[in-house]
C-alpha cells in the first residue's frame, strides 16, 4: 500500500528548530516532502509572490526516513502552491505547517504565515494543520508538541477534515494539563510600535505591543486554554462569509 504523502512547511525557514522538530515527529507516518522558506517569513499571512520569480532547490534527502527537504525563495503560501504544483506534482494526503516559534492564537491567525500555509492547504482541499509553540526563542523546547503532533496527524490522515476547515493548534509552555477544542478569542494588539531613531537621527518604528483579550475569563477560548496550560485546537474556516447577516442586507439589492 502506498504511504501517505505529507507536505511540510513553516514561516520561520527550513533551518528553524521548530520545523525540524515537526519533521522528526512525523517520521514513520508517511513520505515527507518539506518545502519551506529559505529564511524567516513571519507575519506573511496568505501573501504570495507575484512580481519576482520564485526558486526552489533540494537541500537534503534522507532515504531511510523517507524525507526530502527543499528550500524556497517565496512565502509559506508560495511553498504550498509550488510544492503541490511543481515539486510533488499532486495533492498530498496531509499538509502540516510549523512548529511556529511563538503563539498563533486568537487574531494572530490573521497575520500568521504558519496558518496562511494551512489555510492554503484548505483551498487545495487537503487536510491541513498549523502547529505553534508559545516560545519565540530560536532554541525553544518543542517536547510538549510531540504527542499532539503524532496523534492529531495520524487521526487527520485517517479521517480527514471537513471541507474548507483546517486546524490551528497552539501549545503552551510548562506542564500540559490536556487538550481543549476551542473557539478563537477576540481582542486586539495595542501599543503596537516602539519608536527609536536610526543613525541619521530619523524616526523609525519597531513592531511590538501586547494582546488585550476581550474576555479573558471565557473558558471556551484558545487564549484561556493556553493561559491555563492546555493545548488549544481551533477549527478555522476558509469561507469568512457572515451568513447570519445576508438576509438583513438583502434590501441593498434594490439600490439603483
Amino acid at each position: 500500500m502506498e504511504k501517505p504523502l505529507i507536505l511540510v512547511t513553516n514561516d520561520d525557514g527550513y533551518q528553524a528548530k521548530g520545523i525540524n522538530a515537526l519533521i522528526e515527529n512525523l517520521v514513520g507516518l508517511g513520505e515527507i516532502i518539506v518545502v519551506a522558506p529559505d529564511g524567516p517569513r513571519s507575519g506573511m499571512s496568505s501573501a504570495i509572490t507575484s512580481i519576482h520569480p520564485i526558486r526552489f532547490q533540494l537541500i537534503d534527502e534522507n532515504k531511510e526516513k523517507d524525507i526530502k527537504i527543499y528550500s524556497c525563495t517565496g512565502t509559506p503560501v508560495d511553498c504550498i502552491k509550488l510544492g503541490i504544483s511543481e515539486v510533488i506534482g499532486r495533492k498530498p494526503d496531509l499538509i502540516v505547517s510549523g512548529i511556529n516559534h511563538g503563539s498563533n492564537a486568537s487574531i494572530c491567525v490573521l497575520y500568521s504565515g504558519t496558518m496562511g500555509a494551512a489555510i492554503e492547504g484548505c483551498i487545495f482541499k487537503v487536510p491541513s494543520i498549523g502547529f505553534s509553540l508559545l516560545d519565540h526563542s530560536p532554541n525553544a523546547d518543542f517536547s510538549n508538541a510531540s504527542n499532539i503532533i503524532k496523534e492529531l496527524s495520524t487521526d487527520v490522515i485517517k479521517n480527514g477534515l471537513p471541507a474548507g476547515v483546517c486546524l490551528n493548534v497552539n501549545i503552551p509552555l510548562g506542564e500540559v494539563k490536556g487538550v481543549k477544542v476551542c473557539k478563537q478569542a477576540t481582542g486586539q494588539w495595542i501599543e503596537e510600535f516602539a519608536k527609536s531613531q536610526d543613525g541619521q537621527k530619523k524616526d523609525v518604528y519597531w513592531l511590538t505591543g501586547h494582546f488585550k483579550d476581550d474576555a479573558p475569563s471565557d473558558t471556551e477560548t484558545d487564549e484561556w486554554a493556553l493561559a491555563n496550560n492546555y493545548i488549544s485546537i481551533v477549527p478555522i474556516r476558509v469561507d469568512m462569509t457572515a451568513r447570519e447577516y445576508i438576509t438583513q442586507m438583502k434590501n441593498w439589492e434594490n439600490i439603483k
